[in-house]
Formats: structure tokens, sequence, C-alpha cells
């Protein structure tokens, strides 16, 4: 869940890979994404372990606090 609300980046750079996608692990403490709100970039952790199965937000779309931002299915 999104921790503040802004805008929402799934990569560190545009045109970079993204730090997650559909199919792929991540660990708990593992930066998913970054919310950029009153121009700071704010880096998201995933506070789950798993397989990604969908991320909700398209990138440079606003999010809102405690919007869901991944889905995570345990391995």
């Amino acid at each position: 869940m999104a921790p503040l609300s802004g805008i929402w980046y799934g990569s560190p750079a545009p045109g970079s890979a993204p730090y997650v996608s559909p199919g792929g692990e991540v660990a708990v403490g593992q930066v998913i994404g970054l919310i950029e709100a009153m121009k700071l970039f704010n880096e998201i952790k995933s506070d789950l372990a798993g397989r990604v199965v969908k991320i909700h937000p398209e990138s440079g779309k606003l999010v809102r606090a405690k919007q869901p931002l991944i889905e995570v299915e345990p391995l």
C-alpha cells in the first residue's frame, strides 16, 4: 500500500528497467518504486516477500495514501 499520496514511478528513470515486474520475485525491504511528493522522491519498499502478480498503478500516475501498489503471492 502506498504510504503517502503522490506520483508513482515504477522505475528509477524514464526508459530504464522497472524495479519489479509481474512474474518476478520481491523480497522484504526491496525497493518496488518511487512516489514523488512535494518535489521529493520517496523509495517505496516491499513489506512482503513473494512473486509479483500485478502492479496496480501505471508509472507517472497519481496514487493516494493506502492505495494498493502491487499484488504479491507467497512462494
